[in-house]
């Protein structure tokens, strides 16, 4: 059985129209999913970062690499997987408290997980969470005993620590 894992792939490409819908066509076409799609100009607005996350095992993985490679804008493909990389996500939650008492331990879990309470109801609290993906799910798992709630997540953006500048 192949081991299917956790992939972060960085891919810097040309800033031009259509470079997106060309490379989650390639995904969609040959039936690999996205888990966490983020894409911004770098300092040089002719480029944009692309940071994809997928799953899949080696073999996957290299043909990802391999067809990436082969797009014309595509200007370098790095799986950060096994490499040192800095990664961040954000999240913003709305959840739905009625009783005082456990609105005062959200705002002690939100306090330890270093967030930040945006908006404040009557009945519902609204937080903003910067961090690791799995620093997120911890919170987000931790809260869902509290009460109703909506979640919005931007997706994973990373850097490579080993690129030199």
């Amino acid at each position: 059985m192949r081991k299917m894992e956790t992939h972060t792939i960085s891919v810097l490409v040309d800033n031009k129209f259509g470079v997106l819908a060309r490379v989650a066509g390639l995904f969609s076409g040959r039936g690999y999913n996205i888990t966490s799609l983020t894409v911004n100009e770098t300092q040089d607005p002719k480029r944009s970062q692309m940071t994809i996350v997928t799953k899949g095992d080696d073999t996957i993985i290299e043909q990802i690499d391999s067809q990436l490679n082969k797009l014309v804008d595509v200007l370098k493909v790095e799986d950060l997987t096994n490499h040192n990389f800095i990664e961040r996500e954000l999240a913003l939650i709305k959840i739905h408290v009625i009783d005082a008492n456990k609105k005062s331990q959200i705002i002690q879990l939100v306090e330890i997980f270093e967030g930040k309470i945006v908006t404040v109801h009557k009945n519902e609290l609204g937080i903003e969470l910067s961090g690791r993906a799995g620093k997120i799910d911890n919170f987000v798992a931790l809260l869902a005993d509290f009460g109703e709630m909506k979640l919005a997540r931007s997706g994973r953006v990373a850097l490579s620590r080993d690129e030199e500048f």
